[in-house]
């Protein structure tokens, strides 16, 4: 909504009370701090959440950071939008009211209490898991209940190999969740956990296999233990059950983007890459790659980079005809990262296989380079293409020289 207003701020006077006292623009979801001042909900949240203890205004100490709604300024402040409607003014609409933190604790007392039925239990889980999907407050305000402990415990309490709908449900608020390192730990440190939650993701139900990767890779991003974080992706089912969800044959975009951002960090790892490549990850990238967002092309082509500095990966890139014309075309036309990692698998796979040089030449990649290291692209993406350059230049045809000018000559 700011931003719409922007342009409109040279002809539209906004009120001076309705602008946040932060941000300085027009608030949306105005709250009340303990000094008395209104501010816009998400700068007040953002100026607290930077360790501020005093209010902007007054300067006063915040000895209660409860943000109280001031309905009567959000009515005020939705009448005059509506008032200038006609000056091209979005009304904006009344925000929902954060997760009340008593009626959180009460769900999870339900849901982690074994006296109650598998019914009450599992009707509190979900009631966790809409209100945890419906906004970031919510999320932070159940997280703030220590729910990701008390999930994880009732996760892990229900019986071993157990697909329950509790268990489902659990993890797909766990997923949603930001984990703490000493929750992780929690995970880690007992292989039959880690293997329970692996086996989450060959699960019928496309949505089960995606929360349990979201989950999974949550974990593994919140492990500083090298010896833990190799411990994980030493699982071959796990690599293979990401590939899963990467070849699901049905549109499913959250499949796409969680599968290749947790395929990304496993392969991190490098001592287990092998382990991707073995449960098929080259096939799946190269096949799903003109389905991926700009984001995740970058995360897919990162991978084919990882996955190509290991021999066996190599071998598995080259099988495939279309790899090498593929990384040339995406060469310059998604974004300078995603040039970079394509320049780099380029180099790894010329490098090991010596008949790709001559299809790389033959899709093009000769043009592409020489415009590649004359961009305003980054240094690395402009070191491997000269690399590159220098490692093609026997299986360029001759004419290419003459055609390109002496002006290249100093590239070889």
């Amino acid at each position: 909504m700011a931003r719409s207003l922007q342009p409109l701020d040279v002809t539209i006077q906004i009120p001076y009370h309705f602008r946040c006292p932060i941000s300085l623009e027009l608030m949306t979801d105005p709250v009340i701090v303990g000094t008395g001042q209104t501010y816009d909900r998400s700068s007040i949240e953002s100026w607290i959440a930077m360790g501020n203890t005093t209010c902007p205004v007054t300067r006063l100490p915040l000895t209660d950071f409860t943000l109280i709604p001031n309905h009567t300024l959000r009515r005020l402040i939705q009448d005059w939008c509506v008032a200038n409607r006609s000056n091209g003014v979005d009304r904006i609409p009344t925000p929902k009211q954060p997760a009340d933190p008593v009626t959180v604790q009460s769900l999870l007392k339900q849901a982690s209490s074994v006296s109650n039925s598998s019914h009450v239990r599992l009707s509190a889980v979900r009631k966790l898991r809409v209100l945890a999907r419906d906004s970031d407050n919510n999320r932070f305000v159940i997280s703030a209940q220590n729910a990701c402990e008390i999930l994880l415990n009732l996760l892990f309490s229900e019986p071993s190999g157990n697909s329950s709908e509790l268990t489902h449900e659990s993890v797909a608020v766990l997923s949603s969740l930001v984990i703490s390192e000493s929750e992780c730990v929690l995970v880690t440190s007992d292989p039959a956990r880690f293997s329970d939650l692996i086996s989450l993701l060959t699960h019928s139900s496309i949505d089960v296999r995606v929360n349990s990767a979201v989950l999974l890779e949550n974990v593994f991003a919140g492990t500083r233990s090298q010896e833990l974080r190799s411990e994980i992706t030493s699982h071959g089912d796990l690599f293979t059950g990401i590939v899963g969800i990467l070849d699901h044959p049905l549109p499913h975009p959250r499949a796409l983007k969680v599968g290749i951002k947790a395929l990304f960090a496993f392969c991190m790892v490098k001592q287990h890459r092998h382990k991707a490549v073995e449960a098929g990850a080259a096939a799946a990238i190269i096949n799903r790659l003109p389905d991926f967002e700009k984001c995740d092309a970058e995360r897919a082509l990162a991978t084919v980079e990882l996955l190509c500095r290991i021999p066996s990966g190599c071998v598995a890139f080259a099988s495939h005809d279309v790899v090498v014309p593929l990384l040339v075309k995406i060469m310059m036309n998604i974004s300078d990262r995603a040039t970079e990692y394509a320049a780099g698998a380029l180099m790894s796979l010329c490098s090991a296989v010596e008949r790709l040089q001559v299809d790389a030449v033959a899709a093009g990649v000769f043009t592409k380079l020489l415009l590649l290291v004359q961009s305003d692209c980054t240094e690395r993406a402009k070191r491997k293409a000269q690399m590159l350059l220098k490692l093609l230049r026997n299986a360029w045809p001759e004419n290419s020289f003459m055609n390109s000018g002496g002006g290249d000559a100093g590239l070889f």
